[in-house]
């Protein structure tokens, strides 16, 4: 049986693939305070100006590909079993050749109506008001907003219970619920922790590289290659 890796990413892998993470120095997204186009609040208020929001979002996707590190990930799954818990609401895993992805946050290329969080479509296009289901409701974007319940946190917590190596990329772990998924771990789970910006506190230190997503997955694939020998 394999042994099992689970993965926890977030903006940092993605932004060097070139996707933007919108949110500006001053807590800005394009000029938009964060209640305005990501809350149901803000949806109610100004229904198309969120919509444009999230259309921006899902265009840029289309000038974009994964990088090294998605692409090693995917790799990876010839030797071990993978899954990957993502932060991100772009498919650059998927695209990648990753086959177990979970979203805790949403997808840019889904939608779903306003009054349900399961009937979920893809969406492609861009998405505007008057753009509805086969039952007349109003679609939105697949995005768990500010407020809304993260529904996909118990599966996420699932998967990381049967973790082996846990691998964060490119996340603060500050965001809850998702950062108690740490909380999850088996007590022989081994941690390791990719980011230039983060300070470590949890992990030890010969299991923290504190530099890009692609340079850190280059340096511990070899170790878990290794393992296989």
């Amino acid at each position: 049986m394999k042994k099992k890796i689970v993965v926890f990413s977030g903006a940092g892998i993605s932004a060097e693939s070139g996707v933007k993470t919108f949110r500006d120095h001053d807590g800005l997204w394009e000029n938009h305070r964060i209640e305005d186009v990501a809350s149901p609040e803000g949806f109610r208020k100004n229904p198309q100006l969120v919509l444009d929001f999230y259309n921006a979002r899902r265009r840029q996707l289309n000038e974009v590909e994964p990088n090294d590190a998605h692409l090693i990930l995917a790799e990876l799954q010839e030797f071990y079993d993978v899954e990957i818990i993502t932060q991100n609401v772009d498919d650059l895993h998927e695209r990648a050749g990753s086959k177990k992805v979970l979203h805790l946050h949403g997808e840019l290329k889904k939608a779903r109506p306003i009054d349900s969080d399961v009937d979920i479509v893809v969406w492609e296009n861009d998405l505007n008001v008057g753009d509805k289901n086969d039952k007349g409701v109003q679609l939105r974007p697949h995005i768990v907003w500010f407020g809304e319940t993260v529904s996909e946190m118990e599966n996420a917590i699932e998967i990381t219970s049967t973790a082996d190596y846990f691998i964060v990329i490119g996340t603060s772990m500050t965001v809850y619920p998702a950062a108690g998924l740490i909380h999850y771990l088996p007590d022989d789970c081994e941690i390791f922790v990719i980011d230039p910006k983060l300070s470590n506190s949890y992990t030890k230190s010969e299991h923290y590289f504190q530099m890009s997503a692609t340079e850190g997955m280059k340096i511990l694939t070899k170790k878990f290659l290794n393992n296989m020998k």
